[in-house]
């Protein structure tokens, strides 16, 4: 059966969404379709807005809803320890953990020459800038566990001053994981790991 031309539009266009496959997309689209107008208004109202009202933080380049975020704003959070994400939902991830009483970098991606995403198109330059300005210690790199991910920990840590501690977030198993599941990459990190109990 051929959806209507609307509803296929529709369709098409949450499948654009990251994690949005077809059949969540068709779920969204007849949701969507069984609400009231008010609802749907509302939504594309709250979409409109979206960019209107969150900001980019001017320093670390999470989101906001100031030119300046709550973390950087925060005087008790220690400016001589940064973390290095790749997003602004990174941030978000690592401060409902709790613990962490560092800063943040936000790079906006990750180095992908398969992409054409260098070192120029990420905000690089501005963590270097900042680690001189605020004599930072510690840059802690919490980029992704993906071959990007580490060569673009690599990179940065190459660029920083040698007196810069440069740290990467740990990895190996995860809690509850079966050894005959893991791959060969996961079994060696986790063995180099591996600390003293």
């Amino acid at each position: 059966m051929k959806l209507p031309v609307g509803l296929n539009n529709l369709v098409e266009f949450l499948q654009r969404l990251p994690g949005v496959g077809q059949k969540n997309a068709l779920r969204m689209a007849f949701y969507l379709l069984q609400t009231p107008d008010s609802f749907n208004n509302e939504l594309a109202e709250t979409i409109s807005e979206l960019k209107k009202k969150v900001l980019v933080c001017q320093e670390c380049f999470s989101v906001s809803e100031d030119e300046i975020c709550e973390v950087c704003q925060n005087k008790n959070r220690n400016s001589q320890i940064i973390c290095v994400v790749e997003r602004a939902d990174d941030v978000l991830t690592i401060e409902s953990m709790g613990g962490f009483e560092g800063k943040y970098h936000v790079l906006g991606g990750a180095i992908n020459p398969l992409n054409h995403i260098g070192p120029e198109n990420l905000r690089i330059n501005e963590l270097l800038n900042r680690v001189i300005k605020n004599e930072v210690l510690e840059v802690i790199m919490a980029t992704n566990l993906s071959l990007e991910g580490e060569a673009t920990a690599l990179y940065i840590k190459s660029k920083l001053n040698k007196n810069v501690k440069v740290t990467r977030i740990g990895t190996g198993l995860p809690m509850g994981a079966d050894l005959g599941y893991a791959d060969m990459a996961t079994l060696q990190r986790a063995m180099d790991g591996r600390r003293e109990i």
